[in-house]
This record gives C-alpha cells, sequence and structure tokens, in this order.
C-alpha cells in the first residue's frame, strides 16, 4: 500500500495550490482520508478529513480557504488551497485511516513554500 502525493510547490501569499493524493493499494472509499502538515518548527497538525460518509473538518486557520475532496472513480483524495498565507508552509500528507481496526497509512509528503 502506498499514498503518493503531489502538487506541492512554491507560490506567492494569496495564491492557490491542489494538493493531490493517489492511493495504490487502498480505496479512498473504505477510508477516513486526512491531509496533515508538517510547519518549521511545529508538530504535525491535521488539517482537513473527510470520512467515508463525506463528512468533513478542517482546522480553525484553514476554514474557508481549503477544501478537502474525493473523486471515488480515480481514487483520488485532493486539497484545494486557496488565499495561501505564509503560515501554510509546510510539508503536507496524505494519510488513510480506519478507526474500527486501528489501521493507518501515510504518504511521504509534499513541500507547499508560500512566500
Amino acid at each position: 500500500v502506498q499514498l503518493v502525493e503531489s502538487g506541492g510547490g512554491s507560490v506567492q501569499t494569496g495564491g492557490s495550490l491542489r494538493l493531490s493524493c493517489a492511493p495504490s493499494g487502498l480505496s479512498v472509499s473504505d477510508f477516513s482520508m486526512a491531509w496533515f502538515r508538517q510547519s518549521p518548527g511545529k508538530e504535525r497538525e491535521a488539517v482537513a478529513a473527510i470520512r467515508r460518509d463525506d463528512l468533513t473538518a478542517y482546522t480553525d486557520s484553514v476554514k474557508g480557504r481549503f477544501t478537502i475532496s474525493k473523486d471515488k472513480a480515480k481514487n483520488t483524495l485532493y486539497l484545494q488551497m486557496n488565499n495561501l498565507k505564509p503560515e501554510d508552509t509546510g510539508v503536507y500528507y496524505c494519510a488513510a485511516s480506519d478507526c474500527r481496526t486501528g489501521y493507518e497509512k501515510w504518504g511521504q509528503g509534499t513541500q507547499v513554500t508560500v512566500s
């Protein structure tokens, strides 16, 4: 099983990026999916999550700017990030989990830099 993130990069304040996470070996429909980030000097934090029933949740700092979604046909998870701020800089990780079994899987991360 692998989760492969893409779409990171460098962008100016106010810009947008869309991150993608393409799992192999698991279906985004069968797990709770989430995006985490680790900013310089800070601990990894949950940014956005989407449950198997498509219910979403966001950390307060990104509400109204970020949107998490999944395309079941493409088996891909997305994070649309708009109005980016320097404090959004960090490595963004995709994660799949199932609280019923304790299973979790992480991607390798993709760097987002906002200046």
